[in-house]
């Protein structure tokens, strides 16, 4: 399985709040990714383990980035990637700013006085037709028992909120939710309870994935719902199995502000690389 021009392959360590991620930098050398390379990486007995695979690309600004789920399917939009990789480029280029680029559009990207960064996600879809759902209806209560609300954050969202996140099997929750008719491309699944004014727990199903400690673009989407239905400002703090991530629905689009880690670099091997799956 010839993927790259080299006979071994470099890659990345990453997670954000312990939303993991193994990334590639394509930018030097022409990658060709599979389907099968990614679930075979994404095997974290005999791969590498991780929630989604981020290839780095040349783009009209700073980066392109492109981003696979663990089932080897594709998706425009991984918020905490997109954070962690804006810090490894941040960190090369001794910026504090930069635009990335990806199939959900331009990112702009920061880094804040306390070493955290941030990363504007864009605009959130809040049209049926966007997010996109299999037909015609109102996104903010959806005709599914527990009246979730959806939103497109370049990837489809089902959001419930309810009492106590905790008490919910999400195992078998975000499961049954994710194959819904309503979403024709699937759908990410969360869980969300009101603490207090502007602060949500929040636990997530990813589609391709499963249950993850973290998921940025769930937790913007999640931000939005609740301030659409009158819950929170367009301003919240949302604590997931990992952590916190800080939400700031302005103007021009979605910020998203956490914590990022590069945890360490390997080589996947030849010997890897050529054999069967």
């Amino acid at each position: 399985m010839s993927i790259a021009t080299d006979t071994t392959l470099p890659f990345m360590k990453m997670h954000g709040l312990g939303n993991d991620f193994v990334v590639l930098d394509a930018r030097a050398a022409a990658l060709r990714v599979t389907e099968t390379l990614v679930r075979r990486l994404a095997d974290r007995h005999r791969g590498v383990g991780f929630d989604q695979l981020a290839v780095i690309g040349t783009g009209d600004d700073d980066a392109h980035l492109k981003f696979y789920n663990a089932d080897g399917s594709t998706s425009a939009a991984c918020g905490n990637a997109t954070r962690c990789i804006a810090a490894y480029l941040m960190d090369q280029s001794g910026r504090d700013v930069l635009t990335l680029t990806t199939d959900r559009g331009a990112l702009p990207a920061r880094r804040e006085a306390n070493g955290q960064v941030s990363v504007n996600m864009g605009q959130p879809q809040t049209d049926w037709a966007d997010i996109p759902l299999s037909e015609a209806m109102d996104t903010l209560e959806l005709p599914i028992e527990g009246a979730p609300t959806a939103t497109g954050m370049g990837n489809p969202h089902c959001t419930f909120f309810v009492d106590d996140a905790e008490a919910v099997a999400l195992e078998q929750f975000g499961q049954r939710y994710e194959h819904h008719p309503l979403y024709p491309q699937r759908t990410n699944v969360q869980v969300a309870s009101l603490i207090v004014p502007d602060h949500l727990r929040m636990r997530v199903w990813e589609r391709g994935v499963g249950v993850t400690l973290a998921s940025g673009s769930s937790s913007c989407a999640t931000a939005v719902a609740a301030a659409r239905r009158g819950l929170t400002g367009r301003q919240v703090r949302v604590t997931l199995d990992g952590g916190d991530l800080l939400i700031d629905w302005r103007d021009d689009g979605v910020w998203m502000t956490g914590a990022t880690m590069h945890v360490f670099d390997g080589t996947l091997t030849r010997a890897w690389l050529e054999a069967e799956a």
